[in-house]
């Protein structure tokens, strides 16, 4: 009997733990500070996090495909770069950038899909030099200069950052509709089918008759369409951008998604789970600053949340918390 309701209990940890942290730890936080879960603190969380989250939710696809994407940081510079350039240029304006800026982005991610993809290049190899290829590029394109739009009232540009519909920030909005279009798409489709079958065993997917290439291509695709709209959102709020905008975000994309229940072994996750890794992330961001420690402590703390969920990942593979080789 105690080894079954182990067993049970086990399970319901492996299917719904991040839903429980989640739970354990809001608590933990409001019973400390009555602040944490005050409405305006809640609505200030959420929308910082949304860029986050929307770059999280276009790698819970890379991911849950069997692959990696360390590239989105310099990829959402590079976004950012770009549409406030091609904003301010008289032949562009704003409704002709944001589009512009999307096919280069999208260009991007089909590059790295390509390489991944087709060519059956290490995606941890190929992202990280693309990482490093997206800077430089950003910097060649502005020339090392910031960017920032020169007469922001006369621009309706500012309606993605902040702007809001019905009382709600257009960002959190961007980043539910988003979630709900993409939870569909993974999850109720062929195409979700298909991303998970190729994360979980790419060979046997072939043998399948899955197009296991067009696949792993389409899931960058997703991912720099994720980025680009970030992108357009953070030009939107600060109506301005330095070049190194998105560094380091790789990082806190990857443990939000990871933190998500996303295998980094492909072949499970979910993209409602990295929603609530998204947010336990930006509450956690909060806590630490509402109880006055300074805000480059929590890259210590994501670094001990990567560690955490990477641990807790692989011995729910193997049903042990321990390593039998040790």
């Amino acid at each position: 009997m105690a080894d079954t309701a182990a067993k049970s209990l086990g399970r319901v940890l492996a299917r719904q733990g991040i839903l429980i942290a989640f739970v354990i730890f809001m608590l933990g936080f409001a019973l400390w500070n009555p602040r944490f879960i005050a409405v305006d603190n809640v609505f200030g969380v959420v929308r910082s996090s949304a860029i986050l989250g929307i770059m999280a939710l276009g790698v819970t696809f890379v991911v849950i495909g069997g692959n990696l994407d360390l590239s989105v940081g310099s990829m959402l510079s590079f976004s950012a770069i770009v549409v406030l350039d091609l904003h301010e240029n008289p032949a562009f304006g704003p409704a002709l950038a944001i589009p512009a800026m999307f096919a280069m982005t999208l260009c991007l991610g089909a590059i790295n899909g390509y390489l991944i993809g087709y060519l059956r290049l290490n995606s941890l190899i190929v992202t990280l030099g693309m990482l490093s290829a997206i800077h430089g590029l950003t910097l060649t394109y502005s020339g090392g200069q910031n960017m920032d739009i020169a007469n922001q009232g006369a621009t309706w540009f500012g309606v993605f950052g902040r702007g809001s519909a019905l009382g709600i920030p257009i960002p959190v909005l961007l980043f539910a509709g988003l979630a709900a279009l993409l939870g569909i798409l993974l999850a109720r489709t062929p195409f979700g089918r298909k991303v998970y079958a190729v994360g979980g065993n790419g060979t046997a997917a072939t043998f399948s008759g899955i197009p296991r290439a067009r696949v792993v291509f389409l899931t960058y695709l997703i991912s720099a369409f994720c980025v680009a709209t970030a992108g357009l959102i953070q030009a939107s709020r600060t109506m301005g951008a330095q070049n190194t905008v998105g560094q380091g975000m790789e990082l806190e994309v990857l443990a939000a998604v990871i933190l998500g229940g996303a295998s980094l072994l492909g072949g499970s996750g979910t993209v409602f789970k990295t929603v609530i890794g998204v947010l336990i992330l930006g509450f956690i961001q909060n806590g630490l600053l509402l109880a006055g420690l300074q805000f480059y402590v929590q890259f210590v703390v994501t670094w001990i949340i990567i560690i955490l969920a990477v641990w807790l990942d692989i011995a729910t593979k193997r049903g042990k918390l321990w390593s039998p080789i040790a």
